[in-house]
């Protein structure tokens, strides 16, 4: 995979000296962060880094420039404070909440200039997600869904998940049949495409590029109808949206979801054990600290970040009830027995 992974982004990177460049400063960025273990839990987006966001007209070539800070102080009250309440669930992503609240803003006051008889043509939503597995895409994508139909953005507000496999057909003709198919389903909604890079794998003569084709036309045709996002590793997007030259210009919103620290990683691991009635012991949040940094640094460039957390939690559990009932053959434990997952209940490979 890892291979496969690395020829691919080689290839796409020929299309320009920029693409070649940027690859050597993430590359050098990548080394520095492997040789020193304590950098590897620092997020990889610098303190200072802003998200700088265009929204299209759809009627017009003009552009509307916004900009996400990362320390912006995002309102409690009024119509927004349901979905703070949405965005307070997710650790992190502070940047991610940041332009969500851009997103509803433009929307709000587009209504009230609207109300006022002002002009208020409507933008182009269609975004790009970037970031390893388990950062939280799908979750944002739902949110995002739930604010645009409440916001009179899309008529229905449900969110269709689709990868290659589901879109790429086995003969001429087959592939556009069924991407319609799916932008139908997705029609009132989001079309949120995972792993997109992947559609441009296989060259000219592969159906991915007959996909994409389609996924273009509907944009153009159904415009307002549904929004695209096209989700994946952070390195694969960059290189699939430069060996497709028309493809960057059609999304202007552009999301980095970045790896979570491994203090985020335990507090999720703790908001996941609550929410179903357990309990993370001292000494076991102790190892599983140790295993999320073991992990991280075996995998720094796939790791599966809250997907990791939530494999360990439920094999943990599993492991707590078969302990249980080894414990208690004839009787029954105490609440506090039932809700403690203990150390030796987190089991991996390599770690008992």
């Amino acid at each position: 995979m890892a291979d496969e992974r690395a020829e691919y982004i080689g290839k796409a990177a020929s299309f320009g000296a920029d693409a070649d460049n940027a690859q050597r400063g993430r590359g050098e960025a990548m080394n520095e962060r492997a040789r020193s273990p304590e950098t590897r839990e620092v997020p990889l987006s610098r303190p200072d880094r802003k998200i700088n966001v265009v929204l299209r007209s759809a009627s017009a070539d003009q552009a509307v420039p916004l900009t996400a800070v990362r320390t912006r102080t995002l309102p409690s009250e009024g119509p927004w404070a349901e979905w703070q309440r949405e965005l307070d669930r997710l650790v992190g992503l502070e940047e991610v909440k940041a332009l969500v609240y851009e997103i509803y803003a433009l929307l709000q006051v587009g209504q009230m200039r609207a109300a006022a008889g002002l002009s208020n043509s409507r933008h182009v939503f269609h975004m790009i997600f970037k970031g390893n597995p388990g950062t939280g895409k799908t979750t944002v994508a739902r949110i995002l869904a739930r604010l645009f139909q409440s916001m009179g953005v899309l008529g229905k507000g449900h969110l269709v998940e689709v990868e290659r496999a589901d879109l790429v057909g086995e003969y001429i003709g087959h592939t556009a049949q069924k991407t319609r198919e799916w932008i139908r389903k997705a029609m009132g909604g989001i079309l949120f495409v995972d792993e997109a890079y992947s559609l441009a794998r296989g060259g000219e003569k592969d159906f991915g590029k007959e996909a994409i084709d389609t996924l273009v036309k509907a944009m153009e045709d159904h415009r307002n109808q549904f929004v695209l996002i096209l989700a994946g590793y952070t390195l694969e997007m960059e290189a699939f949206l430069l060996s497709n030259p028309g493809l960057p210009s059609r999304f202007p919103i552009r999301m980095t979801f970045p790896d979570y620290t491994t203090d985020q990683l335990i507090q999720i691991a703790e908001l996941m054990a609550r929410e179903r009635d357990y309990t993370l012991l001292p000494q076991t949040l102790k190892k599983l600290r140790q295993m999320v940094i073991a992990e991280k640094n075996a995998r720094l460039y796939s790791f599966s970040n809250a997907r990791f957390i939530r494999n360990v939690l439920e094999r943990a559990i599993r492991n707590q009830a078969v302990r249980l009932l080894e414990q208690y053959p004839g009787g029954t434990p105490g609440r506090m027995e039932l809700m403690d997952i203990r150390p030796e209940d987190l089991r991996m490979d390599g770690w008992e």
